[in-house]
């Protein structure tokens, strides 16, 4: 298969821990800083995004009288991608005629347990499309909508005219967030070990809120799309307040447990139970473990844990209105106006779906500290892809290893 290099990736530690300068005024420049490069969660979603519209124009040219890739070419793509860099894969493609799972590479760095299938791993901000199913089963028991002002909820928290539906979608205007609460517990910018022990402390929700109240509302609410971590982070704050239970609960009870995800939770410490792909990052020249890092530098943003399986049958669930409505997912799905990079929904975003021109396929990804994972499906629940992957480069903004090795034949796989 043809294919171009998707260029994304994090900075070096030293532009990563650069001082941010605190915007008193209402609103900051929109524009990121250079310090805030390294912890972009938009970049992953921009890489993936380009994969699968290589893979829609792969099946529409020429390629598209060749063979749909069989579960051996998927298991020398899962090859390939170890191969050329990753630490850790494992990854799963459902459709009516196909159900693959692979794995590939090893648990950890300087270890030898290989990963198998089932293998859990931090899914980063695939949590988002658990918290926005959870505000939208509020908003159809009737206790909220899609307007109710934030303010009614957290008093105090935002800048007036912000709604549950503007934190939904990012377009509040909050600050993305958590990089400021990091920096503030490193000491040292050229400090390695400094920034994994930050990572691996307890960061309080309240923390979360006073740093993205100090750091600078972006824009006026509904006027443009910046993804935001703080935003959500305050939804799963607004979800304890409303329902008196804690967000793990209401994760477990409403969602993980209907939606069969048996192997998924929602950790508030930092130990990783079973088999688990840890974290690596690539920084100093070489691959290092980053293992004990804390949920809470996420909290509803991106704490949750799960495997391939659940992840597509988390997708199969919500996708087919199993957790909410029909009428609440046609809600979730179209991209807010202004997010037109992203395709970005409630809780989810849009790619271009390879076997079907003008369609598309719907999910999330997660991009964390050393690991990274997609999700998506298709709206009628019956083609899954899942993807999870331990490896990121904080070395350099180059990338180690090529995605689309693996994604791109694991979505044409599905036509």
């Amino acid at each position: 298969m043809s294919r171009t290099i998707v260029r994304t990736g994090t900075a070096a530690i030293a532009a990563v821990l650069l001082p941010l300068t605190a915007v008193p005024a209402a609103y900051a420049d929109p524009e990121p800083e250079p310090a805030r490069v390294a912890l972009d969660p938009t970049a992953l979603t921009r890489e993936a995004t380009a994969i699968a519209e290589q893979a829609a124009a792969e099946r529409k040219g020429l390629r598209a009288r060749s063979a749909t890739p069989t579960a051996a070419d998927l298991d020398r793509a899962v090859d390939a991608l170890v191969a050329d860099g990753a630490v850790g894969v494992s990854a799963r493609v459902e459709t009516p005629g196909l159900e693959w799972s692979g794995a590939g590479g090893v648990r950890e760095v300087g270890k030898k347990k290989p990963v198998r299938p089932g293998d859990r791993f931090h899914i980063a901000s695939n949590t988002k499309t658990l918290i926005a199913t959870l505000v939208m089963q509020e908003v159809e028991r009737g206790g909220w909508t899609l307007d109710t002002p934030a303010n009614d909820l957290l008093p105090g928290t935002f800048p007036e005219g912000v709604t549950i539906q503007h934190l939904l979608s990012h377009t509040s205007g909050a600050p993305r967030g958590p990089e400021e609460i990091l920096f503030d517990r490193v000491e040292d910018p050229t400090s390695w070990d400094q920034l994994i022990d930050a990572l691996g402390q307890y960061y309080s929700e309240a923390e979360h809120l006073a740093y993205m109240r100090d750091a600078g509302w972006l824009f006026e609410p509904g006027t443009d799309f910046s993804y935001s971590n703080y935003g959500y982070v305050a939804l799963g704050v607004m979800l304890e307040k409303e329902t008196g239970e804690r967000i793990e609960d209401l994760v477990r009870d409403r969602v993980l447990e209907p939606a069969g995800m048996r192997r998924s939770a929602y950790p508030t410490d930092a130990r990783n139970r079973g088999p688990f792909l840890e974290d690596a990052g690539h920084y100093e020249g070489r691959w290092r473990p980053m293992t004990d890092l804390h949920p809470s530098i996420f909290h509803a943003a991106g704490a949750a844990t799960s495997t391939t399986e659940d992840l597509a049958d988390l997708n199969e669930s919500l996708l087919t209105g199993a957790l909410v409505s029909p009428a609440s997912v046609e809600k979730m799905l179209p991209p807010i106006e202004g997010s037109t990079d992203q395709d970005y929904g409630f809780g989810i975003y849009r790619v271009a779906d390879p076997c079907n021109p003008g369609k598309y396929l719907y999910g999330h990804d997660g991009a964390h500290m050393g690991a990274q994972s997609i999700s998506w499906g298709s709206p009628d629940g019956t083609r899954q892809i899942t993807l999870g992957w331990t490896g990121r480069n904080w070395d350099s903004t180059d990338p180690i290893y090529d995605l689309g090795l693996l994604l791109e034949p694991m979505l044409l796989a599905t036509c």
